[in-house]
């Protein structure tokens, strides 16, 4: 598909901490009215919306990953359960007033073409073995444990992408995360990041 093939205004769900790249999978446990409702019209049309992080009140960063519903389970207590498919990255252009309990925003993906060419990526094949150490060091210290091993069949961006998505790290460092340009960006911020956080796990550990 090309940039011309998705919408220029779509849904949008702000979430705190949450951000989510191309390619890869994000669940969501959707119970808030006006979340309910946008799920609700995304599967009437196309099951596209973006997600974005919100910095505060109303305002969110304007650069955010639309997705597509690739499962939908509605549980007895009303609530949606789903599945989001990671597309592309946008930039945000201006907000729409709409007679909706959410949100809609006319978007620009231009600046993220690349994200739709699976060929384009040159740096996919890199492996970085410090990184994926710091990587484990840095889940296992937080609680996280995941199965690197079962991630075998993604190539190394899906495994860094994963990662970006399930650290606790905070809002500023996750949206750094999500708007660098390749891989090779994203791999130098997550060791910036990485660095910083163990430094401040050891210092704080120091103090005590």
């Amino acid at each position: 598909m090309k940039i011309k093939d998705f919408p220029e205004q779509i849904p949008i769900f702000p979430l705190s901490n949450a951000i989510f790249f191309p390619r890869t999978t994000l669940p969501l446990n959707i119970f808030e009215d006006r979340y309910i409702q946008l799920v609700n019209d995304c599967m009437k049309g196309d099951r596209l919306f973006g997600m974005v992080q919100p910095k505060f009140k109303t305002d969110v960063y304007n650069i955010g990953c639309l997705g597509k519903i690739i499962n939908f389970e509605e549980t007895a207590d009303r609530r949606f359960i789903i599945l989001l498919s990671g597309i592309l990255r946008f930039k945000i252009k201006n907000e729409l007033k709409i007679d909706k309990l959410y949100r809609k925003f006319t978007v620009d993906y231009s600046n993220f073409s690349d994200d739709l060419n699976l060929n384009s990526n040159k740096y996919q094949k890199v492996t970085d073995d410090q990184l994926m150490k710091k990587i484990k060091i840095y889940l296992h210290k937080k609680n996280i444990f995941i199965k690197f091993s079962e991630l075998k069949n993604l190539n190394f961006e899906q495994i860094v992408n994963t990662a970006c998505m399930i650290s606790p790290f905070s809002k500023e460092e996750k949206q750094k995360l999500l708007e660098t340009q390749n891989i090779k960006q994203k791999i130098k911020i997550l060791d910036e990041v990485l660095n910083f956080n163990l430094l401040d796990d050891f210092e704080n550990k120091t103090v005590q």
